[in-house]
């Protein structure tokens, strides 16, 4: 599913235009993309969490020369599933 149809369905359930709930939906991702990129965890009960996770520097190798190099440290988002997701997929 992609923004478009998953915006499609919101205006469906909720009883809203699909410009609404476009909008909707792009407030949403906004403010998540907003808290976690501040370092601030977001957490959707029963469905996840979105957080920041350092990843150290660690040494790695050129896939074409083999040679050793070194990844600098860096920073990436992280999603953990919550349980009402895990268990919807597990069905």
């Amino acid at each position: 599913m992609r923004k478009p149809e998953l915006a499609a369905a919101i205006a469906e359930r909720a009883d809203l235009s699909k410009d609404k709930a476009s909008q909707v939906l792009n407030v949403i991702l906004d403010e998540i993309t907003g808290s976690v990129s501040d370092g601030q965890d977001v957490s959707l009960i029963g469905f996840g969490t979105f957080s920041v996770r350092e990843r150290a520097a660690r040494t790695g190798k050129n896939p074409q020369t083999g040679e050793p190099l070194t990844i600098p440290a860096s920073r990436t988002v992280a999603f953990k599933p919550g349980k009402g997701l895990k268990d919807a997929v597990a069905r």
